[in-house]
């Protein structure tokens, strides 16, 4: 639902303050047009606000919502490709979508948090027959077994709220999306077991139904910090912001870093590369998420740079430079007493091995490396990254002349 947040504000069911619905998709299976937590409004005036699948469900799904704004309950509907009536409802392309649908009324607390505010929030919904809903302000700093709102949710059993700590928080400190199933705790045995109870007859009882939260999380943008104003620097700056990073470029040279070029940046620092880095380290500013591009190539900044970078629990760490300039920096690096351990999070040469020669498909070789290194399949694209493989960073075909390139 988070998605639709933006639009509230405008859309006139929402500022009527009418009744409405929302169906999100909380589960898929095979290709499907629309990830997880897209979400699609429907006021009761058969308004709509958002998409689902682009159209091949669409309507159905009015028709669900219609009917549960009538009920006054949620429901759980499912889609999917059907070969034996052609034009049956479903997705075409041969995936499958569970909807979740819940009648809410627009205005309501929960809906006004998002619509009037860009600072991180979450969402986190119970969808089984319990239902509810709770607002997290802070997803980064929320704590599961600390939270009031959430045990009203889930019920205040201490083993449910911390199996729901272990699941929900990941999700919202991570700023994703995703269904958490938790056993009810009457579906549990307390920890007890004696021979009386193991001599008793097996009962057939009804099963309880597990607990199922949905959890959306929104955070800040993610922080690409590029160290370096040349050429390298101005052509990563809009790829990095095309992925949707917050981009900070920073070099310690004036005359380089106030190039207009580089006015498009979400940030410019003309200071000491390590000591930008350490600043924003300390004032918490940095995280799990945030990309550092070392594109200086000038050991009096990339050794301090470095050793300051691979201290912190950073999701990317790349420098600038050709083999022998690789060899010379981990050389350096291990005489500063840099952990050899550390060394390995290192990529460097920056990229994958794409052939890239100009600073543009430079800039596309190291975002594709991190994408590759932000996902869980590493290096399944068929492109090994430089410092995984071996020999010349250019073909011998490429017309530089460098005795020994830059990649």
């Amino acid at each position: 639902m988070l998605d639709l947040m933006p639009s509230l504000g405008s859309w006139r069911p929402a500022v009527s303050g009418q009744l409405c619905a929302v169906a999100t998709i909380v589960g898929t299976g095979g290709s499907v047009p629309r990830p997880l937590g897209t979400s699609m409004m429907v006021s009761e005036d058969g308004e709509i606000l958002g998409s689902l699948s682009g159209g091949c469900v669409e309507s159905a799904v009015v028709e669900a919502a219609l009917e549960a704004m009538r009920d006054g309950g949620p429901r759980l509907e499912s889609f999917g490709y059907s070969s034996e009536d052609a034009f049956a409802v479903g997705l075409t392309c041969g995936g499958e979508l569970e909807v979740h649908i819940q009648p809410l009324r627009a205005g309501s607390p929960g809906f006004s948090v998002f619509a009037e505010t860009q600072r991180p929030a979450a969402l986190i919904r119970r969808l089984d027959g319990q239902g509810g809903v709770m607002v997290v302000d802070d997803p980064v700093r929320f704590r599961a077994m600390e939270s009031e709102e959430l045990a009203k949710l889930v019920g205040d059993h201490p083993g449910t709220l911390f199996a729901a700590a272990a699941q929900v928080e990941p999700l919202l400190q991570g700023g994703r999306t995703g269904l958490v199933r938790l056993a009810p705790p009457e579906g549990c045995i307390d920890g007890w077991m004696n021979t009386e109870r193991l001599a008793m007859p097996p009962q057939e009882e009804a099963q309880p139904e597990p607990i199922t939260l949905f959890v959306e999380s929104r955070l800040p943008a993610a922080r690409m910090l590029i160290f370096g104003a040349n050429d390298f620097g101005a052509a990563l700056l809009p790829a990095g912001q095309l992925l949707g990073y917050n981009v900070t470029l920073c070099d310690a040279r004036p005359a380089f870093a106030t190039q207009g070029r580089f006015a498009s940046a979400d940030q410019v620092i003309t200071d000491w590369p390590h000591r930008y880095l350490d600043s924003e380290a300390a004032a918490g500013r940095i995280d799990a998420r945030t990309v550092v591009c070392i594109l200086t190539h000038d050991p009096k900044f990339d050794i301090p740079l470095l050793q300051s970078a691979l201290r912190l629990n950073l999701a990317y760490v790349g420098a600038m430079g050709s083999r022998r300039s690789h060899r010379q920096r981990i050389d350096a690096l291990l005489e500063a007493g840099t952990p050899p351990e550390s060394l390995e999070r290192l990529h460097s040469p920056i990229g994958l091995n794409l052939g890239a020669v100009t600073p543009a498909e430079v800039a596309v070789s190291i975002t594709a490396e991190i994408i590759a290194e932000r996902g869980s399949s590493k290096n399944k694209t068929g492109f090994p990254s430089l410092k995984d493989s071996t020999g010349p960073i250019h073909p011998a075909a490429q017309h530089l002349t460098q005795e020994d390139p830059w990649t």
